[in-house]
């Protein structure tokens, strides 16, 4: 018996996959019992994950909010304004 399942495995290696066309026939609509159970265990474990973080205050988030906002405005008044004294540069060389 032994030989006998060794020569299978050797034989299987040899096959190019996808040679055995029965295999890869599979309905898309039909799960097998060990693919819902995989789903089931992989939302489970989701499910854990998911209360194992920890969620800022409200009071926290409206503060980092409120700072990015603040710094947006900032860099957008920084940035118009290089923009507009480099093109008033540009402009009187190019004139």
């Amino acid at each position: 018996m032994k030989l006998n399942d060794e020569n299978n495995i050797m034989a299987a290696k040899k096959e190019k996959p996808g040679s055995n066309k029965k295999e890869l026939e599979v309905d898309a609509g039909q799960l097998t019992g060990s693919q819902i159970s995989r789903a089931k265990e992989f939302a489970a474990g989701v499910k854990s994950e998911f209360n194992k973080i920890v969620w800022p205050s409200r009071k926290h988030t409206m503060g980092s909010t409120a700072v990015v906002v603040v710094f947006v405005i900032l860099i957008s008044f920084y940035l118009g304004a290089v923009d507009l004294v480099l093109g008033k540069i540009i402009g009187l060389f190019l004139h």
